[in-house]
């Protein structure tokens, strides 16, 4: 395997051997190691001294289910700290199949009006990946959906690609890494944290990739990687959440909407309510209902990416039959409609779909658009007006381009005083006043605002591995630490986040993690290796934030979720400072 850097100062292209040190380390825990090693934490996000470092999995690559991920990592351009955001795509698959370890860009060209592309092949007479350059100023300034069908027209089929639409080219702090799913829609995302403009800083617009005749991925142990396969295989069909015809394959992540509704915890309206009046109308029942009624059958949904068992992305139809979008998740789905008390699904679809063209965080930009809403730009509800800021923000108008740098930035500008965010992130759709635990993950993972990054949501809403009351701050130190580390092992397994619903309730499918694990690399970890090796690569990431100037002043909630009681369960964000500061303190 290799490390792959690419130097866009002179568009120089270097193959070196993965040192000793990153022997074992993959996806976030590879990503965060190199951004520890190589960036200097006080760089500017966008100069020449922050670097793009792209990384699969342990199990990436191989037949492993829903393991097609691959985590993007860089100095975030919107918290100013370290970021890791994670996507499943064809993309993250034929990276690993190419052995490629990590591919790094790093360094700016001088000539800033010259957008370039990487096509990466494989040479079978050298015995390893070619990489050439390409003018990729033609694809710029234009929506995703037309550029996208162009890569396939000019390289073939069987490509994936990796790039950044306007908002990158913008420098936006909301904008995302843009991956293709099966069907070739530029719809899988590494969203979160503007590492979209990193990539678009070095003026890199696409990263094409063709695998054909690759040679795959290493596997020491095929035995032990075989049985772990297994489990994991029965784990996640047997399990309510994630087996075929169940949860997550019916109603996409969407189901969420009414499960958070009635449990207080669904952010309405600029998180000024924890409960939407509309939320029926745009849950996950609702858009598998309107699909049937205007499609005139049951739709079940598809998979993200290669070898997805789970397949929770699903596809909005028009009352023509004429797709909408894919996918509606639920934090779009709410950002975008609970948020800003929007209860057309229809209007939802399509502004999903703005934020794939124009390459925008739908988390980020559905919280701007709420604090937009409450500084009084447009009122709540208003779905043309919404839609009409997201062309702004596509045009990069004077207006666009500040809504384009976040709901902390955009806030701050607005005059707004209830600004929803976390070292400059903003928050996802689980109210930390109603839902306590994910409030320590918000205000004390290393991400920035981030439910992915400890998702105490399984314990404290759905019961999954135990159940902890969500109104109750005991525990809630101990439990976000022991979600953060395992999920920092998860992101760094190359397996999808949801993974963690099986494994949480069947031992056997946990073993299977590990046991895959181990047969690829040929470790011999233990379920106690999960934890250490998670809390190490927070560790890390701590590290580089502190480094960075972050302090304990920093792992804090917004001040009005500390006095302003959250209807209906009138709770305030009541955590003392001092369990917050205990989830690292005692790593």
């Amino acid at each position: 395997m290799w490390i792959l850097r690419i130097n866009m100062t002179d568009r120089s292209v270097k193959f070196e051997d993965v040192p000793e040190k990153y022997k074992y380390l993959a996806g976030r825990g590879l990503t965060s190691q190199i951004v520890y090693d190589e960036v200097p934490p006080l760089a500017h996000p966008l100069g020449p001294s922050n670097k793009l470092i792209f990384a699969t999995g342990i199990v990436t690559g191989t037949s492993a289910p829903t393991s097609a991920r691959v985590s993007a990592g860089g100095k975030s351009p919107l918290t100013g700290g370290i970021k890791e955001s994670n996507a499943g795509s064809p993309w993250a698959h034929d990276l690993a199949v190419m052995r490629i370890k990590a591919l790094i860009l790093e360094g700016l060209p001088e000539d800033k009006k010259t957008f370039w592309g990487v096509h990466l092949s494989w040479d079978a007479d050298a015995g390893k990946p070619k990489v050439d350059f390409f003018d990729a100023t033609e694809y710029t300034g234009k929506d995703l959906y037309e550029v996208a069908p162009k890569l396939f027209e000019r390289f073939g089929d069987r490509i994936s690609f990796a790039g950044c639409g306007v908002s990158g080219e913008y420098g936006y702090g909301n904008a995302g890494i843009v991956y293709n799913d099966l069907a070739k829609r530029p719809s899988r995302y590494s969203g979160r944290g503007g590492l979209g403009s990193v990539m678009g800083s070095k003026r890199v617009k696409f990263i094409v990739i063709d695998a054909k005749g690759a040679p795959g991925v290493e596997i020491v142990d095929k035995a032990l990687f075989d049985e772990g396969r297994k489990k994991m295989i029965d784990a996640i069909r047997s399990h309510d959440i994630t087996k075929p015809k169940g949860g997550l394959n019916s109603f996409g992540t969407a189901v969420l909407i009414n499960i958070l509704n009635e449990a207080g915890g669904l952010p309405t309206r600029n998180f000024s309510s924890g409960r939407f009046e509309g939320a029926a109308k745009i849950a996950g029942e609702a858009i598998f209902e309107t699909n049937k009624q205007r499609l005139g059958k049951d739709l079940y949904n598809h998979a993200c990416s290669p070898g997805c068992i789970i397949q929770c992305s699903n596809t909005l139809y028009d009352e023509n039959g004429k797709e909408i979008t894919s996918c509606v998740e639920y934090e779009s789905d709410w950002a975008l409609g609970a948020n800003c008390g929007i209860d057309d699904l229809d209007a939802i679809g399509e502004m999903v779909q703005l934020c794939n063209a124009y390459g925008l965080d739908t988390i980020e930009t559905g919280c701007t658009i709420a604090v937009a809403m409450e500084a009084g730009v447009i009122p709540f509800g208003d779905a043309k007006g919404a839609i009409q800021l997201l062309h702004e923000m596509g045009k990069g108008t004077h207006l666009g381009r500040i809504l384009g740098a976040g709901t902390e930035t955009a806030g701050k500008v607005l005059g707004v005083t209830r600004i929803p965010a976390v070292k400059g992130q903003s928050m996802p759709a689980y109210e930390p006043r109603a839902v306590k635990g994910i409030g320590v993950t918000y205000a004390t993972t290393t991400m920035g605002a981030d439910h992915t990054a400890g998702y105490t949501i399984a314990p404290e809403i759905l019961s999954v591995g135990g159940k902890a009351d969500p109104l109750s701050n005991e525990g809630k130190a101990a439990l976000s630490r022991a979600f953060q580390a395992t999920t920092a092992f998860i992101d760094s397994s190359g397996h999808c986040l949801f993974i963690a619903f099986p494994i949480l309730d069947i031992a056997s499918g946990y073993q299977g993690m590990i046991d895959e694990c181990n047969g690829v690399l040929g470790t011999k970890w233990t379920a106690d290796d999960v934890l250490r090796i998670g809390s190490e690569i927070l560790k890390v990431e701590r590290a580089f934030n502190e480094a960075a100037g972050f302090t304990k002043a920093h792992d804090r909630m917004p001040e009005f979720m500390k006095r302003e009681p959250l209807p209906p369960h009138n709770q305030v964000f009541d955590v003392p400072d001092e369990v917050l500061d205990a989830v690292y303190a005692e790593l």
